[in-house]
């Protein structure tokens, strides 16, 4: 096998350039990176727990209860008990917070496409198909 470096060790600058992209959109659109998370989660998926959503984001449930206060004080969320069970809340996404988050998206994937022009079509084609792929579960 030829040699080649950890993906971990490829990846972690283009990623940490993503970040650095992303940062200042987010900050822009009055959104931080686990707030435009769970946005991205509820808009793709509309009703969830708030345990079902720690899960799909990868987060504590209890760690992100001050990331979902936040949005929903900013009328970006809201959060209702469910009538089947009163202890568990029921997240959606609510008009306003769809605009924001998909305001937020265009800008970084206009930046993003700005990174990716960096590369041929061909390749840069390849290169969303694989990591779309890779990032499936």
């Amino acid at each position: 096998m030829a040699e080649r470096p950890d993906l971990a060790a490829m990846l972690g600058g283009l990623v940490r350039s993503l970040v650095a992209l992303e940062t200042p959109v987010l900050e822009e659109h009055r959104l931080s990176m686990w707030g435009y998370v769970v946005l991205s989660a509820l808009d793709d998926s509309p009703v969830r727990t708030q345990a079902a959503l720690a899960q799909a984001i990868g987060a504590d449930k209890t760690r992100i209860i001050g990331t979902l206060d936040e949005l929903q004080d900013a009328g970006l969320i809201s959060r209702e008990p469910d009538p089947a069970d009163r202890r568990v809340r029921l997240l959606a996404i609510t008009e306003t917070g769809r605009e924001r988050r998909r305001a937020a998206q265009d800008r970084i994937q206009a930046k993003e496409e700005r990174l990716l022009a960096r590369l041929p079509a061909a390749d840069r084609a390849a290169f969303l198909r694989a990591a779309q792929a890779l990032a499936a579960e």
